[in-house]
């Protein structure tokens, strides 16, 4: 192990934060199983103690330690996803503490696929216990999710005792997160992982929301992952009339959008990204913080393509706009 992972493997053992990498966003690191370094997260982040983290673990074999009564086509998922972007909400053992699964009966696991979090999880792990890292997105409550370490930075500075720098997230938003403990699977928050990918491997069609009962969940809120800068969501057909309106009130705007922009006369920054869904959304959250630093006065985000593809992107969009509004 290099002296870097030591070093994070020993903080993380004495209570302290570490920040690392995943293949979806730079997490927050504490042990799971240390309610005190638990309350450590909320403290840096800013994040509401009622609210649930995801527990990163090494692998399947370490499921049984934190959940149990796990149905069959749980295992079947962690079988075809896992070290990958799905969060899987299960029965939680009797000891897991409260302050991780935000005083449910559930909690939420997942193994990433990033070899920096991974060799991490393994080293943690092989000093006994649990070995679990309880970790949401290493940012301030309800702001953009950090994809560079230069993000983290940016965002806990002191607050955390060490970050792993990984490079760039390869996938860029968070994970899909699948409710397994009421029956049926229902995804509770849209990822890189679809809905199409979930019953070719399981035979189950998941329900696409939350219904009444649900457990709660991280970016659940209806407002979150927000720039400070206030931020409109706009339909391609009517992009370019409201930012002439823009123009005409003297404010200066950052366009987000994935058409071709004019070839002159538009007085704003313009940040074209990929029609690709998966592209896009690797590119989105630096995007938007590319944007929160250019002094503008409003960012505009050409609204998605409507199809089941851009489902996870138009979530954090959707979200992302409901919460700059409430900045």
């Amino acid at each position: 192990m290099s002296p870097d992972f030591a070093r994070a493997v020993e903080l993380l053992r004495a209570g302290q934060l570490v920040a690392f990498p995943t293949e979806t966003v730079y997490g927050l690191g504490a042990d799971a199983a240390n309610p005190e370094a638990v309350t450590r997260i909320f403290a840096a982040k800013g994040r509401p103690a009622d609210h649930p983290l995801i527990v990163h673990v090494s692998g399947d074999d370490a499921v049984d330690r934190w959940a149990e009564q796990v149905p069959g086509f749980a295992w079947e998922l962690m079988e075809a996803f896992w070290p990958g972007p799905l969060t899987l909400i299960l029965k939680k053992q009797a000891w897991v503490p409260s302050t991780v699964t935000g005083g449910q009966d559930t909690v939420g696991l997942r193994v990433p696929g990033h070899p920096v979090a991974l060799e991490l999880l393994r080293g943690f792990a092989a000093g006994g216990g649990p070995g679990g890292i309880a970790a949401p997105s290493a940012n301030r409550f309800g702001h953009i999710s950090p994809t560079t370490a230069d993000h983290v930075r940016e965002e806990l500075g002191d607050r955390v005792a060490l970050i792993l720098d990984g490079g760039p997230c390869a996938v860029g938003i968070e994970s899909t997160i699948v409710d397994c403990s009421r029956g049926a699977p229902i995804i509770l928050r849209p990822g890189h992982i679809s809905a199409a990918h979930l019953e070719a491997v399981s035979g189950i069609q998941p329900q696409l929301s939350a219904v009444a009962g649900t457990p709660r969940v991280s970016g659940s809120l209806e407002a979150h992952y927000a720039p400070r800068t206030p931020m409109r969501m706009v339909a391609g057909e009517r992009l370019l009339d409201f930012l002439n309106a823009q123009g005409n009130k003297g404010g200066r705007c950052g366009v987000i959008g994935h058409s071709q922009p004019p070839a002159a006369g538009i007085p704003h920054l313009w940040r074209r990204l990929s029609l690709d869904p998966v592209a896009y959304a690797h590119d989105l959250y630096a995007a938007l913080r590319e944007m929160d630093h250019a002094g503008v006065d409003l960012i505009v985000v050409e609204a998605p393509p409507e199809r089941p593809d851009w489902t996870a992107v138009a979530d954090r969009l959707r979200r992302a706009a409901a919460g700059s509004a409430a900045a």
